[in-house]
Parts: structure tokens; sequence; C-alpha cells
């Protein structure tokens, strides 16, 4: 089961960019999909360390991701590697990633083959991804793991989604180029549907998300971007 009616979700597509072999580039938002210095250490350093991931976990049966803009599924894949090599028997991982535009099982094939540090994550999502992605990719990819990728504007199915997210990753294309992605209207929903003392982290830094997530009831921490960039936010919903 998931926790959004399918029937308020919609889908679209868009054509892709491929630049330097296999790093896609989106036309729509005019924005790469991730760091191009390199996006799996990226979400090591942002999105898992930000959330204080892997040890956070650790204490819990059940553990619930939110991503914002599911893309190539990078973050997820990353996030899978790591949960397999850190749960314990009984551990339960559920991550829903919110994506307008998903991509075709062979182009997140080819954007994932860049790391062979994650193969095998990269073939059983490909394998098991559906044809024609369309409102909610609901995927049990092993015993203690399943993802669901909500097809459709973020607002809506944030909106429409349960409560009981422990953590979120904020991944939209960059704030200057996707603003709605970042907007305190999200924001809000974000900050609402999240388990008191959940957490949030992202590599944007800009003022005005960092405005919105303080805003929504985040306390907002500043740290060390990656690869040189100089601030990303990450925080907390208080208790």
């Amino acid at each position: 089961m998931t926790d959004i009616d399918p029937d308020q979700i919609g889908s679209k597509s868009q054509p892709l960019e491929w630049r330097n072999g296999d790093m896609p580039y989106s036309q729509a938002f005019g924005d790469h999909f991730y760091c191009q210095t390199d996006g799996r250490l990226e979400c090591g350093h942002v999105f898992l360390a930000g959330n204080g991931l892997p040890e956070r976990w650790a204490e819990k049966q059940s553990f619930r991701i939110g991503e914002l803009g599911f893309g190539t599924g990078l973050n997820f894949a990353e996030t899978w590697r790591q949960w397999k090599l850190q749960r314990s028997d009984g551990q339960h991982l559920h991550f829903m990633s919110f994506e307008l535009y998903p991509m075709q099982r062979d182009e997140i094939f080819r954007a994932l083959s860049h790391w062979p540090e994650i193969d095998a994550e990269r073939d059983g999502l490909t394998s098991a991804w559906p044809d024609a992605p369309t409102g909610i990719v609901s995927l049990d990819l092993d015993p203690q793991t399943r993802l669901s990728v909500v097809c459709g504007a973020a607002l809506d199915g944030v909106k429409a989604a349960e409560p009981r997210f422990d953590a979120w990753y904020l991944d939209g294309f960059a704030p200057s180029r996707n603003g709605d992605m970042w907007s305190e209207e999200l924001m809000r929903l974000v900050c609402e549907k999240t388990v008191p003392g959940g957490s949030f982290a992202t590599y944007a830094a800009a003022g005005f998300v960092r405005r919105n997530l303080v805003a929504a009831g985040f306390v907002v921490e500043r740290r060390k971007g990656f690869a040189g960039k100089r601030e990303m936010l990450c925080g907390a919903k208080g208790l």
C-alpha cells in the first residue's frame, strides 16, 4: 500500500541532453541533474550526513525518507547501498520521492552507469522500473526496502502524502531555475509531514530557501558545502 491517492497524481516527460558521456542535463530547467564533480559523493556529504544517516536509522525499526526530485535515482541508489550495509534484521526503509518528470528505464540505467559502486542498485532499480512510469511507482526492491516515486507536481504529491517522514532530501533543480520546488508553501508542507525531531538536508543555500525553511518551522543550520561549494543547509523540526 502507498500513502497517496493515485487519482491526485499526474506525470510528464522531458527531453534530456547528455553531456560528457553520461551526464544528463535538463533542457526544461537548464541545469544538470547532479553535481558535476561527483554526484554520488555529494549524496553522501549532503543528504546522508546532513540528515545524520546512517546513525539515525539504526535507532528505528522503520525509517521513512522523503525526497523532492527523484531525477536519475542516484540519491536513492546510494542510500539503498548504504542501507544494505548498515541495516539490522527486521528494519524497514521506505524511500518516497516526488518527481514531475520521471525518467525512462534506459535513461536511469545510462545515468547511473557512471558509478560502478552502485551497479547492483542500478540493476535492481532499473529491472523493476515500469515501461511507462505514471501515478505512483511503488517497488518492493528487497524485503526491507520499498521505493515509491510519486509522478507529478511536488506540491500536490506532498500535500496528499501521509505524515511520518523521518528525513528529507531537498534536491530540486537550482532555486534560481526551479523556484516552485523551494516555495514557502511547499516547505511548510514538508515540515508538517515530518515527525518531531525529523530532519532535512539540501545542497541549496539561497537566502530565500533558508527563510522559507525557517518560516515553515525548521531549525536551520549552515554547513560547509560539497566540492568547494561554500554552504549547504540542514536542520530539524522541533520536538
